[in-house]
């Protein structure tokens, strides 16, 4: 199966992933979130890591309005709404790929939506 060409730098990637764990940590103490540049760029990078771990098209995953891929091998969706959706702000995307978030903690407090059979990624987080 061929894995999608990254568009994120992966340097730049690590890099907005970085600014974006400094700034959250720092947010709470200031109230200053990370900039929409950095959320934007840490979400897509994690998105493509995740895809190069979990290649397939059996669950989308959403993380609006930064980016959406299709990972996890299994029945492969062609049209319509897949059957197996995962979404969440950005906050919490990266919380959950960063470790600072347990996939079963967030679904628990409904900060993630998630639907279908396949729809759980607690064996593929954190990504970091």
């Amino acid at each position: 199966m061929a894995i999608a060409r990254r568009r994120i730098d992966l340097e730049q990637g690590r890099a907005a992933l970085g600014a974006w764990q400094t700034a959250a940590g720092q947010e709470t103490e200031t109230g200053t979130p990370p900039s929409r540049t950095v959320l934007a760029t840490a979400v897509r990078y994690s998105l493509e890591e995740l895809t190069a771990r979990a290649p397939g098209n059996s669950v989308e995953v959403r993380v609006p309005p930064f980016g959406v891929t299709q990972c996890v091998e299994g029945p492969r969706h062609t049209r319509g709404t897949p059957p197996n959706v995962i979404e969440c702000d950005a906050a919490t995307w990266l919380a959950m790929v960063t470790g600072r978030l347990a996939w079963s903690a967030a679904v628990d407090a409904g900060r993630v939506a998630a639907s279908g059979l396949r729809a759980d990624l607690s064996e593929l987080l954190p990504l970091f």
